[in-house]
């Protein structure tokens, strides 16, 4: 286990990261200043009302502790591979998910650390692990923004090779995303056998939550249902192996996946309950 915490999760994260970085562009970013309202609706949306949707949720199913901060975690997370992949399907604007994935995955650096530090203090009080706030930020540093930034390096000095290579790349991610999951949620069988009558209905009514959040917003401040769907999806899909490693990296130490990281694991699977149905509803309705 201790060479799975050390070696093989951060190494599984920045592949994954990596790969991320190898299917963008600098165009992906300078979009943003494009078309800046819908981007703004999708921050917004991610950045602070994700969290709070998260954190309501929590005390409605009366979630404590370390759950409760694995939860909070899970909010902080960015969008990932996944999201660019279901707004794809769902027939949603692929570009901009893509551009709020790029610009809220380097943003996490600040995000993940401030929510981190903020769950940590409420729902623990003095019974919470010494967070390093600084060192938090450096290692989200080399988790997220290294990897993406070589990705994309890769892509830029080898394009058509890279542009070859992302779909085996993707599938690997794949495979090391399945085995987090899977490692996190056997380290924790016994609590998650435990807890899943909670943690299993607070995901999906969270996840429902987001992805109807995510739509309806952007909707009443008058973006394209294309625009929406995509805010949806990129409201409702985290990036769960990021969050099993900010809770056994960052916060679990020598503990290994511990509770922190449970919930990020359960919704790791949960996800797809929800996300599938709506992206079949969201193919079906108009793109005006």
């Amino acid at each position: 286990m201790d060479v799975l915490i050390s070696v093989v999760l951060p190494l599984g994260l920045a592949f994954i990261m990596f790969t991320l970085g190898v299917g963008l562009t600098p165009a992906d970013f300078a979009r943003v200043g494009q078309r800046p309202l819908a981007f703004f609706i999708g921050a917004l949306n991610q950045s602070i009302l994700l969290p709070l949707v998260t954190f309501i949720c929590v005390l409605a199913f009366g979630i404590r502790a370390e759950m409760a901060v694995g939860f909070m975690i899970l909010a902080a997370c960015p969008g990932g591979v996944t999201s660019n992949v279901i707004s794809k399907l769902a027939k949603g604007d692929v570009a901009l998910s893509v551009s709020l994935t790029a610009v809220i995955s380097l943003a996490s650096v600040v995000t993940v650390p401030l929510i981190l530090g903020l769950s940590m203090g409420y729902f623990m009080g003095d019974a919470a692990p010494e967070i390093d706030i600084t060192k938090t930020a450096v290692t989200m540093f080399a988790l997220t923004v290294v990897p993406v930034t070589l990705g994309l390096g890769a892509r830029a000095v080898a394009p058509a090779a890279m542009t070859r290579a992302e779909p085996k790349l993707s599938a690997v991610a794949t495979i090391l995303f399945a085995v987090i999951v899977l490692a996190a949620l056997a380290a924790n069988w016994a609590l998650f056998v435990e807890n899943i009558v909670v943690i299993g209905p607070a995901l999906l009514v969270l996840l429902a939550a987001l992805t109807t959040i995510g739509f309806v917003v952007p909707r009443l401040l008058g973006r394209s249902v294309t625009e929406a769907k995509t805010i949806s999806v990129e409201t409702g899909v985290q990036n769960s192996t990021l969050g099993i490693a900010v809770a056994a990296i960052i916060v679990g130490g020598e503990g290994g996946f511990t509770a922190y990281a449970l919930p990020s694991a359960v919704y790791g699977i949960l996800m797809y309950l929800i996300i599938l149905p709506v992206v079949l509803k969201y193919r079906r309705i108009g793109t005006a």
